[in-house]
C-alpha cells in the first residue's frame, strides 16, 4: 500500500514527462479531458486536468465532472505513473478499471505506449 502523498509524488512525475515530450504533446493536441484516479485500498482519489494534450493541473480529490475515471489499488497507481509496470497488461487482467469512452481509453492506452515504450 503506497500513500497518497506517494501517488501525487508518482503523478507529478508523469505530468512532467508527459509534457515535456514533443511527440505525445502533438498526438494528443486535440485531447482535453478531467481524469479522476482512484485508490480502491486507501480511498484516495486524484484529478487530472488535460487541456489540449497539456496537463495544466493535478489535485487531490475529486474535482469536476470526469471525462474517465481509472480505479485501482495504490501500489498500482504509484506504479503505473513511475512507469513500473504495464497499465494495458492489468487492465487486461481486470486489475485496472476504466469507466469512459472506447476512444479515451485508447488514448491513455497510446499515451503509455509513447512515455514506456519498453514497459
Amino acid at each position: 500500500m503506497t500513500t497518497a502523498d506517494e501517488i501525487m509524488e508518482a503523478l507529478e512525475d508523469f505530468k512532467e514527462q508527459c509534457n515535456n515530450n514533443k511527440r505525445l504533446r502533438r498526438m494528443q493536441r486535440d485531447w482535453s479531458k478531467v481524469l479522476h484516479y482512484e485508490a480502491s485500498d486507501t480511498g484516495d482519489s486524484f484529478t487530472m486536468t488535460v487541456v489540449e494534450g497539456e496537463i495544466i493541473k493535478i489535485e487531490r480529490g475529486k474535482q469536476g465532472t470526469p471525462d474517465v475515471v481509472i480505479e485501482t489499488d495504490s501500489e498500482t497507481l504509484c506504479d503505473m505513473f513511475w512507469g513500473d509496470v504495464n497499465p494495458t497488461q492489468k487492465y487486461l487482467k481486470g486489475e485496472i478499471r476504466v469507466k469512459g469512452s472506447q476512444e479515451d481509453v485508447m488514448r491513455i492506452d497510446a499515451i503509455t505506449a509513447v512515455i514506456w515504450p519498453e514497459v
